[in-house]
């Protein structure tokens, strides 16, 4: 009687660890590109700061689109784990086109489609695993809780690895580490994550939101584009403006990404906690007053010890963002797991639309210091869209 039953409760913890390693893979692989991608393209393809920005957005327009059609797919029919899989897959092609083609315009058309699919594997993961944790009886909150920090732990080891990698062994290197990183999250994701099959009944409206929430959902998703275009624009903005404004050391921005993911897991696990008492409204209130002290601060301080001490702003900031952010779509958008996650990550893409258009116009015109005055702008309307929603 007793065997059967431990078997039961053996296999949902085989496959939460394996979504665990996934999160941290899928982050690895980010976090070994995202942050020394403005250096790589100025450097190695030696494009203009313009060109830099230009290829951050092309690149958000062509993720919205891929991800948008496999949200469609996976919400309407067939499994996630399939589409994470082959998702992994193309986004170890292009790690290693980026390894070896020095073509911008290459780049920008073919590798960014192949690490659109790469980067939809991450949506799509957290979509599979709040359907898991449903349908095993686990709390979504904390689940996901722990799956973001296993991101955030990811960005700890990342960014000062990734520019380790580019600087003393060159960007070929970086960029085969992180296509190993997909291939071995792409087997994980094959063997041992859960099948879940769509039915095909419940799938007219999958990409609408309730009509009682809609005009908070809205809100949410102008509040988290901007939140996401000012962290797209400090990720692309600050390596250029530590090594052509300040003349400090190229690792210290790897060192400033990595202290602020590591400050960030405890942040986000106790958002995770904090959810049970407070709305998640007022946390989100918070992640933006947050944000907007730490963008102002980056106005005002040029030197390395400030700017580590930021980093603790920027934790709240971001750690609130990505761990409560994506759980407040859900709840306004029940039902709907895989809509309110690409959501989710489309006001991110959308962000990074409006942080590459801004950071390459506005540091070609005016330097890359007044950028960041974009930034500030942008958490004054995120603030605005905060204090007008309603409590769901």
């Amino acid at each position: 009687m007793q065997t059967p039953g431990a078997t039961t409760r053996r296999l949902p913890d085989i496959s939460s660890a394996a979504f665990l390693v996934v999160a941290f893979l899928t982050g690895i692989a980010g976090a070994l590109q995202t942050p020394t991608l403005s250096l790589f393209l100025s450097t190695e393809v030696h494009a203009r700061p313009f060109m830099v920005g230009l290829f951050f957005t092309g690149s958000a327009v062509i993720g919205i689109a891929v991800s948008q059609l496999l949200a469609a797919r996976s919400d309407r029919k067939g499994d996630r784990r399939s589409l994470i899989f082959f998702c992994c897959l193309l986004g170890a092609l292009a790690s290693m086109l980026f390894a070896w083609n020095r073509n911008y315009f290459v780049l920008l058309f073919i590798g960014v489609l192949l690490s659109s699919f790469g980067s939809t594997a991450n949506p799509q993961m957290f979509a599979l695993a709040r359907e898991h944790a449903d349908r095993t009886g686990r709390e979504a909150v904390m689940f996901t809780t722990f799956m973001r920090a296993q991101i955030s732990l990811a960005w700890v080891i990342g960014p000062p690895v990734a520019f380790a990698l580019a600087l003393g062994f060159g960007f070929e290197v970086m960029y085969a580490c992180a296509a190993c990183a997909f291939i071995c999250c792409a087997l994980i994701v094959r063997f041992l994550l859960p099948s879940m099959q769509k039915t095909v009944v419940k799938t007219t409206a999958t990409l609408q939101a309730p009509i009682g929430h809609r005009r908070d959902t809205l809100l949410l998703f102008i509040g988290c584009t901007l939140m996401w275009a000012s962290t797209g624009i400090y990720l692309i903005n600050m390596p250029l403006y530590l090594v052509h404004e300040l003349d400090l050391p190229e690792k210290l921005a790897g060192q400033l990404m990595g202290l602020a993911a590591g400050l960030e897991i405890p942040v986000m696990l106790i958002a995770g906690y904090c959810a049970r008492r407070f709305s998640k409204r007022t946390l989100m209130r918070c992640a933006t007053v947050s944000g907007l002290l730490f963008f102002a601060g980056l106005l005002l301080v040029h030197s390395t010890v400030p700017l580590l001490l930021l980093q603790g702003l920027n934790a709240i900031f971001i750690g609130i963002l990505v761990g409560i952010g994506m759980l407040y779509f859900q709840d306004l958008m029940p039902g709907q797991a895989g809509a309110a996650t690409t959501l989710f990550s489309n006001a991110s893409r959308v962000g990074w639309i409006l942080a590459g258009s801004l950071t390459g116009v506005v540091a070609e015109l005016w330097g890359y210091h007044a950028v960041f005055y974009c930034t500030l702008l942008m958490m004054l309307g995120t603030l605005y869209c905060m204090w007008q929603i309603k409590d769901a």
